[in-house]
């Protein structure tokens, strides 16, 4: 903690059970009430500059290397854009249905990563329990038959994906056009083997969260929530869609704000606006304006803005969440850990239906047609809506890329809820280690892979700043 201008200043370095690395930063007042708090994001990546001048054959493979965690998801959004470079309007049965299962392998393995791993310790212990019992080996001591069925369930997640794509993390499967492998029946047999303990234990944690949130009911009421708009993809018909479809945006009533609009036009709808105290940027829908145009992605707001799930027991949980709310978006920031759930649920029914897919095995792979200059995909990552925008040259080579990350889209509903929790828990009173984890358990809700989301525009200024032992600022200089 340091001072300066009557203002003291109260730092979180590292943000801990996330992926990648950010800091909070909390300002006091003399009366101890909070004046100010953000989530920084304080690395950058650079990946839309740097593959500038790589054919976009690289660009699957190259991309995902922004992040271990979420691979899958950059890897097939830059395929799918590639698909449209090379023409590739429809896939085959084959590739469609392999990425598909990819996908699904990876929304199951990273969700169960989340929920088991980083945020039970929260949830099983409280969110100002002791340090020493709150993380994963105190879950492990105290609920080993959970710490186990997350292992076991990501491990499968992991399986699928090396069986689809070739590796655990950053494979080669997706292609422009396609896929370069099928699944073979001893690979399909091995992961039916399993399905009905995998489908057990998925029930079992929409269970867990949906009971968390029903006996937390109250606190979820105010913990780090607020009224929001919510965006995702809906297929044709208005249901989820992890892989393939249109935008659809909802305010915080249901009210749609647009509806099935084709990736190639999200420009018309979506802008992004840079702020000084971060390397994320910050999205916004462009007919509402960027005071009340931002929105939340991923689990909370794919289950919010669908009209149906395509698989009946997703479909039962989905139908059992929004009866919380009478319909309505639930606009609970703790209750992004039962939508992930739902959505366990349902990849892992997706997974079943897959497998029994004969198509599977088909040997027509890639598919291409007429050359375009342009692509742009959108996908549902595990933690949002992803968009990856590329332009190509004659010669080949990426002229432009533009990534908007899940995490991006959240950026401001983050900073929002940091906020909300800074005030309702640390104003006027001692800050302690318990309640600083407060504003950690409201930024562990999104899921947020920060390293995905480090990605700016225009040029990113140099800033170096001399501080002495009791943080006051000696000398800054700025070189932009």
């Amino acid at each position: 903690m340091s001072s300066s201008n009557g203002m003291k200043r109260v730092v979180i370095e590292p943000v801990t059970r996330v992926e990648g690395h950010g800091k909070v930063t909390i300002l006091l007042d003399e009366e101890g009430r909070v004046h100010q708090a953000r989530l920084h994001i304080v690395e950058f990546r650079g990946f839309e500059r740097f593959i500038q001048g790589r054919p976009y054959w690289e660009v699957p493979v190259l991309v995902q290397r922004l992040c271990g965690i979420c691979p899958v998801s950059h890897h097939l959004c830059a395929a799918k854009a590639m698909d449209v470079i090379v023409g590739a309007d429809k896939l085959t049965p084959t590739a469609e249905k392999m990425r598909r299962l990819m996908h699904y392998g990876q929304t199951y393995q990273s969700h169960a990563l989340h929920f088991f791993h980083l945020a039970s310790p929260d949830l099983l212990f409280g969110f100002g329990s002791d340090l020493k019992e709150r993380n994963v080996i105190g879950v492990a001591a105290k609920f080993p038959e959970l710490a186990v069925q997350g292992v076991m369930m990501r491990r499968y997640g992991q399986e699928i994906i090396k069986a689809t794509s070739g590796k655990k993390i950053h494979g080669t499967g997706a292609i422009p056009g396609g896929i370069n492998k099928n699944l073979s029946v001893a690979e399909r047999d091995v992961f039916l083997q399993e399905i009905d303990k995998q489908l057990e234990w998925s029930r079992g944690a929409v269970k867990i969260a949906a009971d968390y949130t029903a006996e937390n009911l109250e606190v979820a009421k105010t913990f780090g929530s607020f009224d929001s708009n919510h965006l995702g993809l809906v297929d044709a018909s208005g249901g989820m869609d992890l892989y393939d479809g249109g935008l659809r945006a909802v305010d915080a009533q249901g009210n749609k704000i647009f509806d099935h609009i084709a990736p190639r036009d999200y420009t018309k709808y979506i802008m992004e606006e840079v702020r000084p105290w971060s390397y994320m940027k910050f999205p916004f829908i462009r007919s509402v304006g960027p005071q009340d145009g931002w929105y939340r992605v991923g689990p909370l707001a794919r289950v919010n803005i669908c009209d149906s799930i395509d698989t009946p027991e997703a479909e039962k949980a989905r139908r059992e969440f929004m009866a919380l709310t009478g319909g309505k978006p639930n606009n609970l920031t703790l209750a992004y850990h039962w939508a992930r759930m739902i959505e366990v649920l349902h990849s892992i029914e997706k997974i079943q239906e897959l497998l029994h897919d004969p198509d599977l095995q088909g040997t027509d792979l890639v598919v291409q047609g007429e050359r375009r200059e342009e692509g742009i995909a959108i996908l549902e990552a595990p933690r949002g809506t992803l968009f990856h925008h590329y332009r190509v040259n004659k010669n080949d080579q990426v002229e432009m890329a533009n990534l908007i990350v899940s995490t991006t889209n959240n950026n401001e509903a983050m900073n929002r809820a940091v906020q909300k929790v800074a005030n309702d828990h640390l104003s006027g009173v001692e800050i302690t280690e318990g309640l600083l984890n407060h504003v950690e358990v409201a930024i562990r809700a999104y899921d947020p892979c920060l390293s995905c989301a480090t990605h700016a525009l225009g040029q990113m200024p140099l800033v170096v700043e001399l501080l002495d032992h009791e943080g006051r600022m000696l000398d800054r200089k700025v070189k932009d």
